[in-house]
Order: C-alpha cells, then structure tokens, then sequence
C-alpha cells in the first residue's frame, strides 16, 4: 500500500443557480447544474509516522481552524480514531472566494484520498454526510459527475452535460458566501424546475430563465462583478454571460467555431489583477477511478 497520493482538485460552475426557499435554520434552498471543469488545484498527501496532520505551504490568509483540508483531514481522522498522520500540500490555482467550490473541492479531495491511504473503506453515503458538515458542496464532488442540484446541495442527480468550452474571469475580488446570503435583497423565490423538463428539452443555459439568482446582489456588494460581465458582453458579443456560485467568477459558453488563440489574446488586456482562462467541461471529477476502486 502506498504512503504517498497526488490528486487533481477540479472546480465547478454553476450553469444557472435558482434560490427557491429557506430552511428554519436559516439554509437556503437551490436548484443548479453543476459543471466540473479542468481549472484544478493539486493536493498531495503525504503519510507520516507522526500522529498528526501537518500542513505543509498554508494559504497566509487562511488560520488553521478555517483551512478546509486540515479540517476535512481533522474530522476523518477524529471520528474514525486514525493513529496515523499526514502531510498535506496543495498547489492552489484556483481563485478563493470566486464562487468556483474550490475549497469545497479540496475538502472532498481530502477525504477521497484519506480514505484511500488510511483504507477506511467508507461508502459515498458515510463520506457526503462528513462533507457536508464542512460545506453544501462538497457533497457534489465526492459524487464525482456533473449533477442537478436540489437541497442545500445535497441532493444530487447525475446529469449527462454535452462537452463545452467556457471562459471564465476572476475579476480580482472575492465575495464571501455569507455576505451574499445574508443580504435582504437575494431573491428567495424562484419557481421550482425539474429535472425531467431538463431532460426531456434539454436547455439553453444562457437564456434568461437559466439565471443566477444571487448575480444581482453580487453586483452590488462587488462592482467587478458587473465590470467582468460588461467585459465578455464587449469582447464577446451575444454570449450572455452569467455568475457562478455566489461569484465572483463570471463565464460564458464559447461557440464551437470561436478561435481560443484570438480569444488570449484579449485576455492577456484584463485588468490589473483579474485571472481569465480558458477552460474545458469535465464529465468526472479526476480523482473519480479512485472513487470506483474504493467502490464508494
């Protein structure tokens, strides 16, 4: 049995985000698909004779308590009394607070390999229900494909997604999700859709019914989401671009016949601290023959 495991950490986009209740304790209901994309952080765990979970390049703005892979490695080791220690590093590229479910990524990556490397042979169920006392999506991620999104996020359908290019533009500033869903003004109302009509016609996501819900307040706690939308709208004519999550990425499906070399070339004009790329649909999360051999 090896010591040692490199996993790839892939985000998510929000093809549309709908808030159609709240819960007594204050969480909100949504409706989503969520798209894996090829934008991936890169976590190593590293065993170690110590008892103890050392992380290894800590993000300076994250304290220890807050740092979602020591606690999802901290939570796997408490409750399953793992005399074992480990190593963690992470190669973050993918922007915080960016409404992209990197942390979240991280954490379900965490588990999916700690659990691997301690042989605890946990099933998905025991594993989502771990995840999501460290966050709605990070069930989404131990699930390992693209999914209709219902609950708190976690309820989750497989869905099968056409394979797309997106652009995708960090505007330099991050947005808490709390802010946003604490704020009076988030629509909490939406229509319920199901996923039988998603099926049956399957939708154009960049139509005004397949909208972000939380994009309008966003606009008005963090005026660079409106700018990072203006900028593909001037740069992309027609392509309806929309917010993930609860920002502050914004992106866009790209037509087949739009050329990506022309395309970074007006990315490398962004603004001063902005991030735009290129990316490509997932149908998996990469570490998803790792999930299937674990038969989770």
């Amino acid at each position: 049995m090896s010591d040692f495991l490199e996993l790839q950490s892939p985000a998510k986009l929000n093809l549309f985000l709908h808030i159609i209740g709240r819960r007594s304790d204050g969480y909100h209901l949504l409706q989503s698909v969520f798209q894996l994309i090829d934008w991936c952080d890169t976590i190593a765990l590293k065993l170690i004779a110590e008892n103890t979970i050392r992380r290894i390049n800590p993000l300076p703005s994250v304290p220890p308590e807050q740092d979602l892979v020591v606690r999802a490695a901290q939570v796997l080791k408490d409750t399953y009394q793992v005399k074992q220690g480990v190593e963690i590093t992470l190669d973050k590229q993918i922007p915080m607070g960016a409404g992209l479910g990197g942390g979240s990524s991280n954490a379900a990556t965490v588990l999916i390999g700690l659990n691997h490397l301690w042989q605890l042979k946990l099933d998905l169920a025991t594993l989502c229900k771990i995840g999501l006392q460290l966050g709605a999506d990070v069930p989404f991620f131990l699930f390992g494909n693209n999914a209709f999104v219902e609950g708190i996020g976690e309820k989750l359908q497989l869905i099968e997604l056409k394979s797309q290019r997106f652009l995708v533009i960090f505007p330099g500033q991050s947005i808490t999700t709390a802010r946003i869903f604490q704020d009076p003004q988030l629509t909490r109302n939406h229509a319920p859709i199901t996923i039988d009509g998603l099926f049956v016609s399957p939708p154009s996501y960049t139509s005004s019914q397949f909208g972000n819900d939380c994009e309008s307040v966003a606009m008005q706690i963090c005026p660079e989401v409106k700018q990072a939308l203006a900028w593909i709208e001037a740069n992309l004519p027609g392509s309806a671009p929309r917010m993930s999550g609860s920002g502050s990425s914004v992106f866009t499906v790209l037509d087949q016949d739009q050329t990506p070399a022309a395309l970074e070339r007006k990315l490398q004009n962004l603004p001063s601290g902005w991030v735009g790329r290129i990316v490509g649909g997932l149908n998996k999360n990469p570490a998803y023959n790792l999930i299937s051999s674990e038969k989770l």
